[in-house]
This record gives C-alpha cells, structure tokens and sequence, in this order.
C-alpha cells in the first residue's frame, strides 16, 4: 500500500521503505521577502522558487517522523543573568508628583476647493465579484510532451507525483482528481494561507496540509512546455518567461510608488509603459546563460496621470512612481485584487506632493 513521506521537500508517495528520501531536515525560513530552508543556502523571492529548491540530505521516507527541529543553543551555566530594576510602583514614589499636562491644539485641515478631490470623484468602487487569479501558462498538458518520473503537479497545495507508464484516461477520471489552490499564499504577521480561501494556519508544516479549495480533472504536471523549452530571445537563445514576480507599494494621497523585484533587468531594453488605467511592463534580464523575461499588463485599482508617473531600474527591482488622477487611497493595486480589509502603508503626513 503507498503511503505518503511526510519529510519537508519531500511528500512522495512510496511503497518500499528502503526508498532512498530526499529532504530538507530545517525548517523554513522567511525574512524580508527571501524565502529558503536553515539547513542550506539558496535564496529566492518566489514561493515557487522556494518549492522548487534541491532537498539537500538523503535518509528514509516516514509517515509519522518529522525532522528534527534546529535545537536552541543555551546559555553557559557560569553566566549569571543582570536582574532587571523593579518597576516603581507609582509616578509619585518614583518622580514626585505629575505635573498637569497642557492640552495641545491639533491643526485642522481645510477642505479642498478643487471639485476634482470631493467626495464624489473619489477611486472607483471595486466590483463585487472579482475576476479570478491569472492562470499558468497552460491548463493542460500537451500530449506530446514526455512526463519525466517523479514530476509534481504544478498546481499548489496539490503535492501527486507522477508514476513513470501511468495511463491517463481522456478525462482523467476520479483516479486523477486535482484538489488545488487557485490563490496565491499569503505570510502576514505568521499567519500562512492561501487568498483562495479562508483557512490561516502559523506553522509551516499545517500550511503545506491545508486542503485545496479548487478541483480539476487532470492534474498539470509539465503544461505547455513552454518553462521548459523557453523561448527564443532575438539572439537566438533559450529565455525563460516568467508569469509573476513579487511586488510592493506605499502610497500617500497623489501619489503611488510600487517596487517589482526582478535582478539584472536590462534598462537598455526594458520597456515600462502608463496608461490612464494600466502600466505595460516588458523587463528582460541580463541573466546567463538562461536570461529571463517577465511581461505583464497590470491593470490598476484607479486613474493615473501617465505624463506625469515615471520609472527607474535598480539593482534588485524596477521601481515605479505613479501620479494618482485623483487625491484618495488605494486598498489594492491592481483592480483584479481582492480587498482583505488590511490598510496599506501611507506615506508620512504632511509630504504630500504638488
């Protein structure tokens, strides 16, 4: 009978226990944004990247051990801990009596004059039911494609394996069922889940067993082809595409500044464009032997000016100021987001831009 590994990085379903299990014994580490594992090195941005990095140590699949956790290293016994100072017990015992407090005057603001900035042309609503998340680049896979032994469904939260001479029937069949997550994950404040559904979890272990919300028929083990093959840079070599990278944005009341974190891009020959209601970004990067690629139409939340929004490439990112066309706050970026209540970082009162 199979039975599924419950190693981190691992999660195949076996049948001989003498199976050589490939894992990752740390646990995983998030921290500003980089994603990886305490027991090796690599660092990536994506959580793809991150399900994607090399188990890095051999041992034997289990159904019921987990690896160990990274101890705590104590403290030596000849370390005697500094006490801390007892809290006064009461303003007076400990600085005299309290003095009265002056109240302070707040300054009030005036009400714009411009028509543009009342109340009735603020952002536009965001409609009811939102459109669901892009998908991968292919919902099926080809046929002609060769499913390499091992290969995971590429869809998350799925975690099948494919078996090497496995018959896939036309329509999969209940044999094959896909039990997904179509949403992103979401890390916020150690909560973990998925934007698809409800369910919020703080350790990494119930994060990767939180159910799939979403069903197909097949599963997507290798799509189109086309991360594999890559396509044709106009040199004449391989470039990977990428279909999302990760973002950022603070705002104030004009104004909008978003940072795509993508390495290496290319500023002779990225291409960022503005519309009233988008941004179209073309962002090659100068990565070898492989270069990437990442296009994309974002659709925004609101109106900008585009004469007046602008771009530059860093490093690490491609950062973006846009000018709002009208004075409000965004709740998301992009109008296919989903509101989730939370409010985003606004800049600084008092800084507002003319």
């Amino acid at each position: 009978m199979a039975q599924k590994c419950v190693h981190q990085g691992c999660g195949k379903q076996y049948t001989d226990p003498e199976e050589v299990c490939k894992y990752h014994p740390g646990p995983p580490v998030f921290h500003e944004g980089q994603k990886g594992w305490t027991c090796c090195k690599p660092r990536v941005l994506t959580f793809e990247e991150f399900m994607e990095i090399p188990p890095c140590t051999e041992g034997k699949h289990s159904t019921t051990d987990l690896p160990p956790k990274v101890e705590k290293k104590e403290a030596p016994a000849d370390v005697v801990p500094v006490p801390k100072p007892a809290p006064a017990t009461s303003s007076e015992d400990s600085l005299g009596p309290a003095m009265p407090r002056t109240p302070i005057a707040m300054p009030t603001r005036e009400k714009p004059t411009d028509p543009s900035s009342s109340s009735s042309t603020t952002a536009p609503a965001v409609a009811a039911a939102q459109p669901p998340p892009p998908p991968l680049e292919s919902d099926d896979d080809d046929p002609a494609l060769e499913i390499p032994d091992g290969r995971m469904c590429r869809r998350r939260g799925c975690g099948v394996a494919y078996k090497a001479g496995t018959k896939r029937g036309a329509d999969g069949g209940d044999s094959e069922k896909c039990v997904h997550h179509p949403g992103a994950p979401i890390f916020h404040e150690g909560s973990k889940g998925y934007s698809c559904c409800k369910r919020r979890v703080l350790e990494f272990d119930q994060f990767m067993k939180i159910e799939g919300c979403a069903t197909k028929p097949r599963h997507l083990f290798v799509g189109s082809g086309r991360k594999d093959k890559g396509e044709k840079t106009e040199s004449g070599s391989a470039e990977e595409l990428l279909d999302n990278v990760r973002f950022d944005f603070y705002q104030s009341a004009t104004s909008l500044t978003v940072s795509f974190f993508l390495k290496k891009i290319d500023k002779t020959r990225a291409v960022v464009n503005f519309t009233e209601q988008g941004i179209e970004l073309d962002l090659p990067t100068t990565d070898a032997p492989t270069p990437k690629r990442y296009k994309k139409q974002v659709s925004l939340f609101g109106q900008i000016d585009p004469a007046k929004s602008k771009y530059s490439v860093l490093g690490t990112k491609l950062e973006v100021v846009l000018a709002k066309a009208v004075v409000s706050s965004w709740p998301v970026l992009r109008s296919d987001d989903r509101p989730t209540g939370e409010i985003f970082q606004v800049a600084r009162a008092g800084k507002v831009e003319r």
